[in-house]
């Protein structure tokens, strides 16, 4: 399946990179994890061997790439989503929930692989009252060992690949494709990795949390984790903070700062996924890295302002009103 954007050549940080030059709707590929994600607010988090009182609940898809690739396609992107499920369809009750919600949002699932006999995994996850989240997911690791049908087809699809580093076996061949054409690869390194892990190499560009960071290199300073890090890499390099701004690498090997909106928190789930979407599409419409780091924190920002995890994720409308008025 050929993309159907006319792209020229760019270059970002020594890695070749495309920018769409159909920047209405570039195509976006995101691969990895997908969730059900069920959802309680609560006042404060239940005590040991106690119970909490839920003012609200929903049940909701989740994961850092499915809950990318709905922020994609919220704020203007064609998603699509690749990644190994449970199944099979129409027998296994949890995928079939997270492929539905996928579809309600207009993202593409056709990449997806079922193993028969598996369980998708589930989150259960507890909200109070300052946005703070407390989360107990299930997982069957039989999942980690499932590859894609086609990874060249899948990659020769899209305008860039989005992929976290939750099921690397799955993600690796769509992001190695993707960089052999051309196209940019946006690493959401939310879990620790060591730092020679195969993926590192096969991106254009990696964002990692701070926890992930501090974890993958040992080191408490973001900015010293990111420059050290930096040392072994020609990829761009940033890494979010919660409420504190984000540090990214520029192309003279400084630590710059982005400072980020502040906003009154109600639920920060999936906030870092509506950044890493935010930031990808933000790149393939043209925008410079720090305008697209900067597009990713409106987006992340008006997200924490809901309660719904993936469900609250902003529209394009709402997030271009919110950089006018900065």
């Amino acid at each position: 399946m050929a993309s159907d954007s006319a792209c020229s050549g760019d270059v970002t940080l020594g890695s070749p990179t495309r920018t769409c030059a159909n920047k209405s709707s570039p195509r976006i590929l995101c691969t990895g994890i997908a969730v059900l994600d069920e959802i309680f607010r609560v006042d404060e988090f239940p005590p040991a061997d106690g119970k909490a009182q839920a003012s609200e609940f929903i049940a909701v898809g989740g994961g850092c790439a499915a809950n990318a690739a709905v922020a994609i396609a919220r704020l203007g992107g064609r998603a699509s989503f690749a990644g190994p499920l449970g199944g099979p369809a129409g027998h296994e009750p949890i995928s079939d929930r997270i492929l539905a919600g996928l579809a309600g949002e207009g993202v593409d699932c056709a990449g997806c692989v079922r193993l028969d006999g598996v369980t998708s995994a589930l989150s259960a996850i507890f909200v109070n009252a300052r946005g703070e989240r407390t989360i107990a997911t299930y997982r069957d690791h039989r999942l980690d060992a499932v590859t894609p049908r086609d990874a060249e087809a899948l990659a020769a699809g899209a305008d860039a690949v989005l992929a976290d580093n939750r099921f690397p076996t799955f993600s690796l061949p769509i992001c190695r494709a993707a960089l052999r054409r051309g196209v940019p690869v946006v690493l959401d390194a939310d879990k620790p990795a060591v730092p020679g892990d195969p993926l590192f190499a096969t991106c254009s560009h990696i964002v990692f949390s701070a926890e992930g960071l501090r974890a993958t290199m040992g080191i408490d300073d973001l900015a010293a984790a990111l420059r050290t890090f930096g040392q072994a890499t020609n990829a761009f390099l940033a890494v979010t903070n919660g409420s504190d701004p984000v540090l990214w690498r520029d192309h003279d090997d400084a630590i710059r700062e982005l400072p980020v909106f502040r906003v009154a928190a109600v639920d920060t789930l999936a906030a870092g996924d509506v950044f890493h979407g935010g930031f990808a599409l933000a790149l393939i419409e043209g925008r410079e890295v720090a305008d697209a780091l900067w597009f990713a924190a409106a987006a992340a920002g008006l997200k924490c302002t809901r309660f719904g995890g993936s469900a609250a994720a902003p529209m394009r409308n709402e997030v271009d009103a919110l950089l006018a008025k900065n």
